[in-house]
């Protein structure tokens, strides 16, 4: 899987890209992301990608000029690759997706359907949006909720990881993304999970908690997740899978 990601700042997804699961998956090149500056596809001295809004209105709209250019671009590149690599897709499964806060909002099975690609494009926003002629270069919006960002490099991240860890390989065990939240239905997220000590014993709870009535100093891992018991033990995860509330 490839992802390419057009920002006007790029060094804001160093530090994330590069550590735990995103950075191992990329080092075992079971994903690769490219990073693009829009600044980089104008043609002034100020490498300037906004202006005033035709017909007024406050704050700035990215210009369509630099994304078309960029869009051309990475399309062009890919192809370069395409016809010098034998092995390489003919019709790669390429989508180019702009981050915007009026896009579908993004969810597990968005993420499932989006990891079966190629090659993922994401246009990340600023300022008051994007020139909206940049929707006929788009295949998709996307949006990772209902509240406003001051830009789509967040959600960029969100995107890549959340489709990332579906990837086969990148978590490590073949099975360790199909018990995740929302994998099994829109509403699943999981049940209650333990691990050491047994048992942790409170010093006092008073300091934590504003509660007058809590008189609990001990918190125990429930019986049976201790007992071996495999079928006991999966009858308690049925039974205790939680599910959204609105």
């Amino acid at each position: 899987m490839i992802f390419d990601i057009i920002t006007i700042f790029p060094q804001i997804f160093d530090s994330y890209f590069n550590e735990s699961i995103l950075s191992r998956a990329q080092k075992k090149n079971l994903i690769k992301i490219n990073i693009h500056n829009l600044r980089d596809y104008t043609l002034d001295k100020h490498k300037k990608v906004d202006d005033k809004p035709y017909g007024g209105g406050q704050g700035m709209i990215l210009q369509v000029e630099p994304f078309y250019r960029a869009l051309a671009n990475i399309k062009m590149q890919k192809s370069k690759i395409k016809m010098t690599n034998q092995n390489a897709k003919l019709t790669a499964k390429t989508k180019t997706i702009m981050l915007t806060p009026t896009g579908k909002t993004l969810d597990q099975k968005m993420a499932m359907k989006l990891s079966k690609l190629d090659n993922i494009i994401l246009l990340c926003g600023r300022y008051e949006g994007f020139d909206a002629r940049i929707d006929k270069f788009v295949d998709e919006k996307i949006s990772i909720g209902n509240y406003v960002l001051s830009g789509g490099e967040l959600p960029a991240m969100v995107l890549v990881e959340a489709v990332s860890r579906i990837i086969p390989g990148v978590l490590g065990h073949s099975h360790s993304a199909e018990d995740d939240t929302f994998s099994v239905d829109k509403d699943y997220v999981e049940y209650p999970q333990f691990t050491r000590p047994e048992k942790f014993q409170i010093p006092n709870p008073k300091q934590i908690t504003n509660s007058k009535k809590q008189k609990t100093k001990t918190l125990s891992v429930p019986k049976v997740l201790l007992s071996g018991d495999h079928k006991k033990i999966e009858e308690w995860k049925k039974k205790h899978i939680k599910r959204k509330t609105n």
